[in-house]
Parts: C-alpha cells; sequence; structure tokens
C-alpha cells in the first residue's frame, strides 16, 4: 500500500498538470517523496515545469500529526465542519498546541501574540490563548457573524442562558449548533401519548437504566430546552417542541442528545 501510494500520488499530480494546468504542490515535510514523484512523473512525460513546496509538519501536544488521517479533523467548508463545531476545536485544543497554533493559523503581530500569552500565564483557567485563537481563525474562515453566532452558541450550551435563546434560533442555526451531538429519535406517538420522563430516557438509552435516570432527576440534573425538569413525573408533549420537530436534552453539566421527531 505504501509502495503504491507514492506512485498514485505522483500520477495524481501529473493529471492536474496536465489537464488542469496545476504547477504546485504543497504539504507537510513528510509528503516530500510524494509530491516530487510527481514533479518528475511530470517532467518525464510533459516535459512541463511543476514545484514541491513542503512545511514542517505540525503536530499536537501528544505527538500526533494535526491531520485528517489522524481523525478528529476539521475542515474548512461549513457544509462539512460547521462554524460553531469550528470554533470548538480551537476552543478546546490543549495550552501547549494554542500556544505553537496561534503562531502558525493566524495573523497577529508577535507583540500581540506576548500579550495573550502573558494574560494566558497569569490566569490559565481563563484560556485566553485559545479564546483568542478561536475567534481569530473562525472570522477568518468563515465570518465575523459565524464566529459571534458560535460565541453564544457556547454560552446557550454551557452557559446560563435561559431556553428563551434557545427558542430564538433557527432550525438551520440549531442543527449547526447540535453538529456532533447524539441523536435519538421519538415517534408522534410517543409525544401524542407521552410516558414519564424517567421511563422514556432509560428507553432511549439516555441512562442504563430507570434508575440512574430516576436519581439524575431528582437531583436536578436533567433538563429539557435548558429549563431543569420538574420531577419524576414530567413527560415531553408537543408543547416542548423546538421547531416542531425537536428536543434538547441535557444530562448532567455536558451531555446533551438531541430529540428529533419522526411521523
Amino acid at each position: 500500500t505504501e509502495f503504491t501510494y507514492q506512485l498514485i500520488q505522483g500520477y495524481e499530480f501529473y493529471y492536474l498538470n496536465e489537464h488542469k494546468n496545476v504547477k504546485l504542490q504543497m504539504g507537510g515535510s513528510d509528503q516530500w517523496g510524494n509530491i516530487t514523484t510527481g514533479t518528475e512523473m511530470i517532467r518525464r512525460k510533459g516535459g512541463s515545469d511543476a514545484f514541491a513546496f513542503t512545511c514542517p509538519l505540525t503536530t499536537k501536544a501528544d505527538g500526533t500529526k494535526f491531520g485528517k488521517s489522524e481523525g478528529g479533523n476539521i475542515w474548512l467548508s461549513a457544509e462539512r465542519t460547521s462554524p460553531y463545531q469550528f470554533y470548538q476545536f480551537w476552543l478546546n485544543v490543549a495550552d501547549e498546541d494554542a500556544a505553537r497554533f496561534i503562531k502558525i493559523y493566524t495573523f497577529l503581530t508577535q507583540e500581540e501574540i506576548n500579550q495573550v500569552a502573558a494574560e494566558h500565564e497569569q490566569n490559565p483557567g481563563g484560556r485566553a490563548l485559545q479564546h483568542r485563537l478561536a475567534k481569530e481563525v473562525t472570522t477568518f474562515v468563515h465570518s465575523e457573524k459565524e464566529y459571534e453566532f458560535a460565541v453564544e452558541a457556547t454560552k446557550m450550551l454551557f452557559g446560563n442562558n435561559t431556553a428563551d435563546a434557545l427558542k430564538a434560533m433557527t432550525e438551520k442555526e440549531l442543527l449547526n449548533v447540535m453538529a456532533g451531538v447524539p441523536q435519538i429519535t421519538i415517534t408522534r406517538d410517543e409525544l401524542n401519548n407521552p410516558v414519564d420522563i424517567v421511563s422514556l430516557l432509560a428507553l432511549k438509552e439516555v441512562f442504563p437504566s430507570k434508575g440512574e435516570a430516576r436519581k439524575m432527576v431528582q437531583a436536578g440534573g436533567v433538563s429539557i430546552n435548558k429549563s431543569k425538569i420538574s420531577g419524576i413525573d414530567f413527560a415531553i408533549t408537543p408543547e416542548h417542541l423546538l421547531q416542531d420537530k425537536y428536543v434538547l436534552i441535557q444530562k448532567g453539566k455536558k451531555n446533551y442528545y438531541l430529540a428529533i421527531v419522526s411521523e
């Protein structure tokens, strides 16, 4: 596989040069051999110019490569990675990675970076480096409007925002925020003939058992659409639907489930 990979990538560069007039291929330093196989093939078969450009490989604090082959990758396209997910990725990188990434992926001056780093060092819990990195990259790739939405969505999910903020979201905004959140399905019949919340959460495997669901509900650890539920007899009805189709279930502080109503 590794042997043919180099030949196939080389031929790909040749094809793009021949049919799309591609002159330059860029990549990490580990791609040098693959890329120069392409430039050599182009020179021998086509006789035209082609160039290779590589830079030091970007790695994360744990030593793994920062790229799609490692999984957990992000895309520039909002269709593949929503602006909210994109923002969250940069917001959640390790301190060591944030200190390096802010130099690589932003256009901040060295003086500005030093100021942010000093602020971060004084209060690591404030995560100044991550917040500034996420702001700069999200604004650059998507827009300031999308960045502001990502910030508001984060406050809504992980802050103390009211249910009104959730209800004010459009369907597209809601689905962007909930991209990657585990989903469960509730039928219209289950809404029209509701069962108690403990039975429902156990049935949908939000909790492994009714006992655990009951314990969490009684402790005030379960919310529906950002509102803590009143007790174990609570039931989800059509009145709780967002956009007539969705219900946001929160378990504890950070675990969310998006219930989607099917006909």
